[in-house]
């Protein structure tokens, strides 16, 4: 399992395990999964999804920036404005 973090700059909004975390890489959407070589990417707009931790998890981003290591993610982005 993954710990994961997503944060914007108003809030903590997900905290907790996943087992796949989906992001919108600059260059392209990818996905995390445990044992992800450790990375830093700058996030484009487009969906954050946490997936396999219970009820999937999902948020619109309008960019922001990923760290994986050593089976931790954290996400810091700014929301799109429509979820704001």
């Amino acid at each position: 399992m993954l710990k994961t973090t997503i944060v914007s700059p108003e809030r903590t909004l997900y905290e907790g395990e996943a087992e796949k975390v989906f992001v919108p890489g600059a260059a392209g959407r990818f996905e995390i999964l445990t044992g992800h070589a450790p990375i830093v990417s700058i996030l484009a707009a487009g969906t954050v999804r946490c997936e396999g931790g219970g009820e999937p998890f999902e948020v619109a981003v309008s960019g922001g920036f990923v760290e994986v290591a050593r089976d931790e993610v954290s996400v810091c982005v700014e929301c799109a404005a429509d979820n704001a």
